[in-house]
């Protein structure tokens, strides 16, 4: 007798949604709508799913109703490709944004890149690829 493995359920991912949590939810949605510019796609109330670019979504959750809760130390980054980091940069300095570090080049990995934080120290890295990766 062979035991059959599982599969993978077909139809594909529709959306791919990192979901963060705040103590201030307002405060965050003014930033990612304010100032990163992203469309709020799905309003479910204590959750806002905005989204980035094509099928990927962030989503900024009341910490006190979701399923994880606020932690000050943060371990997710949330990253951003762009075709110009050199323009975002500039928009970012021009917006007084947190935690903005310098824009670095790094040929270990191919890109040129900065960082910047939310306003509850979540950190994005913004990067475009240099040429030939």
């Amino acid at each position: 007798m062979s035991v059959q493995a599982a599969q993978r359920p077909a139809g594909g991912i529709v959306l791919a949604i990192t979901f963060q949590y705040y103590r201030d939810l307002p405060v965050a949605m003014a930033f990612y709508e304010n100032v990163l510019g992203f469309d709020l796609a799905i309003d479910q109330g204590w959750s806002k799913i905005y989204r980035i670019d094509g099928q990927a979504h962030v989503g900024l959750v009341d910490e006190t109703r979701g399923m994880q809760k606020w932690a000050e130390v943060k371990t997710v980054q949330l990253c951003l490709r762009v075709p110009d980091v050199d323009a975002w940069y500039d928009w970012a300095v021009a917006n007084k944004v947190d935690g903005l570090t310098e824009l670095r080049d790094s040929e270990e990995l191919g890109i040129r890149a900065f960082a910047m934080s939310d306003p509850e120290g979540y950190q994005i890295e913004v990067q475009t690829a240099k040429p030939g990766h």
